[in-house]
């Protein structure tokens, strides 16, 4: 039967053709395939060089690499049922061919001998590949016995069929719960964009009123501005209680996580996860990311403490003497209004979606050269996703996918996704395919799709690891792109998110969906004035991710017998109003249990220092001053992890990082 993962993968992923009946035939046959190039390099009898061992390697599960990338987008964006049902066996499957790849006595031994003797290797990059597969080798049970290499197998195998897990259970929580509210007075406050998406969710479903959903684009402004505090606090309960239920109860799929992860750190030879992680982070071992974040503790603690009397006093005064979480974004969001004269919301009718874009691929081009057109013949998984060719000059970049709004089948947040990475690939060096995912607010009857502030940043975000991969420039795909170290890899989104509080870029894009004005200057100004309210409690936010991220994974997992009672310990310096018991941040904490970031939380913070470092440089030259510019292409964008991070980092500043940067910029140092 035809199966076009097999019969049409190229030139692009045939995303409209595809079922979830095509991926497991694929992923085998493409195994069968890679089995085979390995097995001729087990039996080559020549002396081991990079060409025929290194290289080899590298290039030996192209395909399979592509298959598995099609259905992680899907099971990201377009979670169907039986896109669902699979995700299983699918980690199962890649998580076997992995252990038999880096398992592999006679594979390794050949790599053993390229690493000494350094046969072929006459180049920096073919140096780093050398490397980098030494170590993947011996950090995934190379050197271990026979008798541990197969408890490491079935470990590695467990681990694949959980991460999968959790992710469904925080999709099926956000997506179980509705608010449905029929009078005008429960949704007194609520700005008029988020009301009519509401009430056409309503009428879809055949009733009068207005239903909320925990989907960003609903929760946040709920959360922000419905004035009914019982509503509020029955929201916030909802989100911080995703994953606790009997049907979608994530706490013994930590605990199993978090045992695995431990027993296949010290069969390795680690002490902990964290320290097994760490040892490819720029922090580099556990004690400095401790130091990080406990210095930013002592500096942040006392001003977010301020903050927080300042708004418990200002509640009072409006009739809230017990402020609770679900209090904190309204009476803030009330505060800023009444200090500085500005409500984000008003900033909505200067953030058209398609002005946007526009402004955002034009900053795109003033900085690096690019051109974005977009293309309808390639194909996608879904009607609302866009493609556009990305050009410099007469020269080809990528390819460019863009998924903006929510739906059921898609996970919360934003994320940016690799479809096809850059590189060697079928014995040609490929231009990348790579994609944005976002949950951003819709358009209505109407009105166009207004955006926030926050959606514009988010945006830019994304945008900002999109460029990091489509502009990389590497010869080895494993080097390509973001496949960096994790605290480097939000250098590039991060950035980015300054164009958006800078007149000059906003100028571009940030225009009235009627009139077509720019923001009034005196509206910016307000804006500009309150960028650093509250900035202490924002920043301990993120602290308190990294420092609970941290336990989790330097904590022996005995020790961990309840989550929420292990949350709460573990995030009691660094939080200044405790949630409920009965509530929690863990069992939906996708990004340490199911995205990538575990023992890595901190990369958050570790990266903004470098983006507020580096963003110094390019307001001192010029937000578009091109020799900046270039200078954080060739250094940045296009090395991907070809070089130590720090190395490409200096050569772009000149000098290691300011770690106060990110603090002058939040206005919390002078």
């Amino acid at each position: 039967m035809a199966n076009p993962l097999i019969d049409e993968l190229l030139p692009y992923v045939p995303f409209h053709k595809l079922k979830a009946g095509d991926f497991l035939p694929a992923l085998q046959h493409f195994r069968k395939v890679a089995e085979e190039r390995l097995a001729a390099i087990r039996a080559n009898t020549g002396a081991a060089d990079f060409e025929n061992t290194i290289l080899a390697i590298e290039t030996s599960a192209e395909e399979l690499a592509e298959v598995s990338s099609a259905y992680y987008v899907l099971f990201s964006a377009e979670a169907t049922s039986e896109i669902q049902a699979i995700a299983g066996e699918v980690s199962s499957f890649l998580a076997d061919f992995s252990s038999d790849l880096f398992l592999d006595a006679k594979l390794f031994e050949r790599v053993k001998a390229v690493k000494e003797t350094e046969a072929g290797v006459d180049t920096a990059e073919k140096h780093r590949l050398l490397d980098l597969t030494y170590r993947n080798y011996r950090r995934n049970g190379a050197l271990l016995s026979e008798e541990k290499k197969e408890k490491l197998r079935g470990i590695d195998r467990e681990l694949s069929q959980l991460a999968p897990v959790f992710s469904e259970h925080v999709l099926r929580a956000t997506n179980a719960f509705t608010l449905y509210l029929e009078r005008d007075d429960q949704v007194d406050g609520l700005p008029e964009t988020v009301l009519e998406q509401a009430a056409a969710r309503a009428n879809k479903e055949g009733k009068q009123g207005w239903v909320f959903t925990l989907q960003y684009p609903d929760y946040m402004p709920f959360m922000t501005y419905c004035k009914d505090r019982s509503l509020r606090e029955t929201m916030y309960r909802a989100f911080r209680g995703r994953g606790l239920d009997a049907a979608t109860d994530n706490r013994p799929v930590i605990k199993d996580i978090l045992r695995l992860r431990h027993e296949r750190a010290t069969l390795l030879g680690f002490e902990t996860h964290a320290d097994y992680v760490l040892e490819e982070r720029m922090a580099g071992n556990r004690q400095t990311v401790t130091d990080f974040l406990e210095d930013l503790l002592v500096k942040v603690h006392p001003a977010a403490q301020k903050e927080l009397e300042e708004l418990r006093h200002f509640a009072a005064a409006k009739g809230c003497d017990d402020l609770q979480p679900w209090d904190l974004r309204y009476f803030s969001e009330q505060l800023k209004k009444e200090r500085y004269d500005f409500d984000q919301e008003s900033l909505r009718v200067y953030f058209p979606l398609d002005k946007v874009l526009d402004g955002l691929f034009e900053v795109a081009r003033r900085l690096y050269g690019l051109s974005l057109k977009e293309r309808t013949d390639v194909p996608v998984y879904h009607e609302e996703v866009r493609v556009f060719e990305v050009s410099d000059g007469s020269e080809q970049v990528g390819l460019f996918y863009m998924d903006l709004f929510p739906r059921e089948t898609k996970k919360s947040g934003a994320w940016m996704t690799s479809i096809r990475e850059q590189g060697l690939c079928r014995g040609k060096v490929e231009r990348p395919h790579v994609g944005i995912v976002c949950n951003f607010t819709r358009s209505s009857q109407s009105k166009p799709s207004l955006l926030t502030l926050d959606e514009v940043r988010t945006l830019y975000h994304e945008f900002g690891h999109a460029l990091h991969g489509l502009l990389s420039n590497v010869i080895y795909r494993s080097l390509a792109g973001t496949n960096v170290y994790w605290d480097f890899v939000e250098l590039p989104s991060q950035i980015m998110e300054n164009w958006t509080r800078e007149r000059e870029a906003l100028d571009i894009f940030a225009r009235h969906y009627e009139t077509d004005e720019a923001i009034p200057s005196d509206l910016l100004k307000r804006l500009k004035a309150a960028e650093t309210f509250q900035a202490g409690m924002q920043f301990l936010t993120q602290l308190n991710y990294g420092l609970l991220d941290m336990a989790y994974h330097t904590t022996p997992p005995g020790m961990v017998s309840d989550i929420q009672s292990f949350e709460t310990q573990a995030t009691q310096r660094s939080t200044i109003l405790p949630d409920p018991e009965g509530l929690c941040i863990s069992t939906g904490f996708s990004h340490i249990f199911a995205g990538g970031y575990s023992a890595g939380y901190y990369s958050y913070k570790w990266a903004e220092v470098l983006e507020a470092d580096a963003f110094e440089l390019f307001r001192e030259k010029g937000i578009f001053d091109a020799g900046t510019a270039r200078a954080f292409r060739q250094n940045i964008l296009e090395r991907g992890n070809s070089e130590h991070p720090m190395d490409l980092y200096i050569r772009f500043r000149g000098r290691a990082p300011d770690p106060d940067a990110l603090l002058r910029r939040d206005g919390l140092v002078a």
